[in-house]
């Protein structure tokens, strides 16, 4: 089954805790601080597969972690990193978040990685703190903590041409017969149920890329029917084959219920080129249709062109007519070569206060973060917490507030408990 949308969620790895140790060797009663660092936890980084096409491994499995950093160890030894976790998906995946909806990355080039999330820092161990002053630190640093987040991801498929036109038209059949694609092909509307692609070669160095897009009929564009479940994919395509059914009572009306459905989801699909071709030209009506739908087609500027796909009448004609359509279009431009994340520039720094019934609770990136990595067992560590609370102007924020001693303080998930000093 193809799916083109999931929602995931996504954490990167803890960094690993520092460690405070000192050396204990026979003969050196009083040796130096050896602990080490943590290591950096795995990052969540999505990679381009040209291979695939489907989301289908995002319903199959919601919940993704990058491995957690090592602790650091003693005799300054470094903690190792965590294993970053690679997400592959298929050319044309936008990622959201899934709370806000913001664009986070477009994805289109084969091989192309984006790093989503990093991972958590690992935390500093006490052998980095000594100083000329202070030989023998008991500071160190926990590890930060990985991201996490609930994304959506969707697919938009990337093709050089787009089939659309009402359901059976006979988009499949002309799939089927330019392409290698077997797409499934019953007499009946809806026999796709979902979007096809096929690779289309004219000549040895003359190949495109052809959608077929699941029929569309009237109010597709508000979610009625399967059309608006696939409209996203011709937004990628760079020219519409809009195929009429030789054999319907109205082919020029299915026309226009069409195009009206393209531009109501997006009017700028009107904009791209369109090449009107009238299938089923081995049976009669489509042959007493021709005259009377060329000439209108032709007045409103629309190319045209009359075709079998049963039979094979005018294909090849018709697709060099296609491969010239996409040789006068300027260069692509939907595709960036520059990194494609898009995140608001956030001041780290911020904070805000609020009251959590009986505690208060305080808000902020930079302070939640210092808060898990740090050590409140230790008497030093924990006291410099508290200088980070005062440089930050957090403190005098809460005596404004009006914190008392004794009350509790939410940081993260920390609980503590308010001494003024």
């Amino acid at each position: 089954m193809f799916y083109d949308s999931a929602r995931i969620f996504i954490k990167s790895g803890d960094g690993g805790d520092g460690m405070i140790s000192f050396r204990r060797e026979k003969f050196v009663p009083r040796g130096g601080p050896d602990g080490g660092d943590g290591g950096d936890g795995g990052a969540i980084v999505f990679v381009v597969n040209p291979k695939i096409n489907t989301l289908v491994r995002f319903h199959r499995q919601v919940h993704f972690e990058a491995d957690n950093g090592k602790h650091g160890g003693r005799s300054d030894r470094t903690g190792g990193r965590g294993k970053t976790l690679h997400l592959e998906v298929p050319p044309g995946t936008l990622i959201r978040d899934a709370e806000t909806e913001q664009l986070l990355a477009d994805l289109v080039h084969p091989e192309q990685e984006i790093v989503l999330l990093p991972g958590g820092r690992g935390g500093k161990g006490n052998a980095r703190y000594a100083t000329s002053v202070n030989q023998t630190p008991r500071l160190a640093e926990r590890g930060e903590p990985g991201q996490s987040q609930w994304v959506t991801l969707e697919l938009k498929l990337i093709a050089d041409v787009g089939l659309v036109g009402v359901p059976n038209a006979g988009k499949s059949t002309l799939l089927s017969v330019i392409s290698a694609a077997k797409p499934k092909i019953a007499p009946y509307p809806f026999t796709t149920l979902e979007p096809q692609l096929g690779v289309v070669q004219l000549e040895s160095s003359q190949t495109m890329v052809v959608a077929d897009i699941p029929g569309l009929i009237e109010g597709a564009a508000q979610g009625v029917g399967l059309g608006h479940e696939f409209l996203r994919h011709i937004e990628r395509t760079r020219v519409l084959i809009h195929l009429l059914d030789g054999a319907a009572a109205e082919p020029l009306e299915d026309w226009a219920i069409i195009n009206q459905e393209l531009s109501l989801y997006d009017p700028a699909l009107l904009n791209k080129p369109q090449l009107v071709v009238l299938n089923k030209m081995d049976l009669p009506d489509a042959v007493a249709w021709e005259p009377l739908i060329r000439e209108r087609i032709e007045a409103e500027g629309y190319e045209f062109a009359a075709i079998s796909a049963v039979t094979g009448q005018n294909i090849r004609p018709m697709l060099h007519q296609v491969w010239q359509m996409l040789q006068d279009l300027p260069p692509i431009t939907f595709i960036s070569d520059e990194e494609p994340i898009i995140r608001p520039e956030v001041d780290e720094n911020d904070f805000f206060i609020e009251r959590e019934g009986p505690a208060w609770r305080v808000h902020g990136i930079r302070i939640e973060r210092i808060a898990a990595m740090t050590y409140f067992e230790f008497e030093t560590t924990a006291r410099r917490f508290q200088t980070i609370l005062e440089d930050m102007g957090i403190s005098n924020a809460l005596r404004q507030a009006g914190v008392q001693d004794g009350d509790t303080v939410l940081i993260g998930d920390e609980t503590l408990e308010w001494q003024d000093q």
